[in-house]
């Protein structure tokens, strides 16, 4: 493993795992604009290095966040990279899909997930070496972000929000928006754009 500047903090990576931008750096702090001071239980779903997690555990120390990854080599960074800032009380690693292996309700959801179609792998030449898996997704490429929708939509309570990267922008949705990014109209637009 190496480290990466990532928010300010050196973080640990691996090949495998897909290395922290500058560009998600502005998700992190739309995510701390929305949690504020107060003590809140946040997910931050396809965690990767565990980058987004780590950096919120340190600047927002009320929270709870739990991270998740379909990648056992990515839970094991993530995990490497919460120990290495003493975060292992509030910061929990977990593997699985998403939401499904975090418990209990959500006040705040995060994610950087692969939204890239699979089809251009090829029109990105500054994206190789990085892990396939962690930058593009079958078809048109949004069915991560749609499944965390529908996910998010069960887990967050009334007053939760997902804030969520694409290609390169940073957005929000809170709960009550969620059914309308699952439909027809938004996957056209986001098609689109």
């Amino acid at each position: 493993m190496d480290t990466a500047l990532f928010h300010g903090f050196s973080l640990l990576r691996s090949s495998g795992v897909l290395t922290p931008r500058p560009t998600t750096e502005a998700l992190v702090d739309r995510a701390l604009e929305r949690i504020g001071d107060e003590p809140v239980r946040v997910a931050d779903a396809g965690t990767g290095s565990g980058a987004i997690a780590v950096v919120l555990g340190l600047l927002a120390p009320r929270t709870e966040i739990w991270a998740s990854d379909t990648s056992a080599v990515a839970v094991e960074v993530a995990a490497a990279n919460v120990a290495r800032f003493g975060l292992d009380d509030r910061v929990h690693v977990v593997e699985g899909d998403l939401l499904e292996p975090i418990p209990g309700e959500l006040d705040l959801v995060v994610a950087n997930l692969p939204y890239l179609p699979a089809r251009e792998a090829a029109e990105h030449p500054e994206l190789r070496g990085e892990p396939l898996a962690a930058l593009y997704a079958p078809g048109d490429g949004l069915g991560p972000l749609r499944r965390l929708f529908a996910q998010a939509a069960e887990r967050l309570n009334p007053d939760g929000a997902v804030v969520y990267q694409y290609r390169g922008e940073v957005y929000e949705a809170e709960r009550s928006e969620l059914a309308l990014l699952q439909s027809p109209a938004w996957r056209e637009a986001a098609a689109r754009s």
